[in-house]
């Protein structure tokens, strides 16, 4: 591999890698610094970069999108994948389907929707996560309800 090749290459997963910050007063909790995901079934849904990935994504959302409430999310809970589509001739794109319990900061539970789509990541990189929660699909990207992800 050329020289160029192996600095862009390092640049790419220079970007691609998260900075950790200390968690402050106002900010998000990550996955992993959640104490309990109680009721994982095992698959994909239940692992930290997913629920990771969420909580990032979440806390990112009710703050660029008009009139949602300040919330971030708390605790996952009864995760459990409720469809698998593996990767055919037909869908070459495998994907897991996922549903949970969301604890939010205010204190309310709300169910949420995510898809895991295989070789989707940033530059076909890794997979891709697509979330709803219910109630904060104010734009109906997902449907009524979160229906597309259901």
């Amino acid at each position: 591999m050329t020289r160029f090749a192996h600095s862009a290459l390092a640049a790419l997963l220079a970007l691609s890698t998260p900075i950790a910050a200390p968690l402050g007063f106002g900010q998000a909790a990550q996955a992993a610094d959640l104490s309990v995901y109680s009721g994982d079934d095992g698959s994909v849904c239940g692992e930290a970069w997913v629920l990771n990935k969420i909580t990032d994504r979440f806390s990112y959302q009710v703050h660029h999108v008009p009139h949602l409430p300040d919330v971030a999310i708390t605790d996952f809970r009864n995760i459990r994948q409720h469809r698998y589509e593996p990767a055919s001739d037909e869908w070459p794109i495998g994907r897991h389907y996922c549903r949970a319990t969301v604890n939010l900061s205010d204190g309310r539970d709300r169910s949420i929707f995510y898809l895991i789509e295989e070789g989707q990541g940033f530059a076909s990189i890794g997979d891709n996560v697509e979330f709803c929660v219910s109630g904060f699909d104010r734009w109906l990207v997902y449907n009524g309800r979160c229906r597309v992800l259901r």
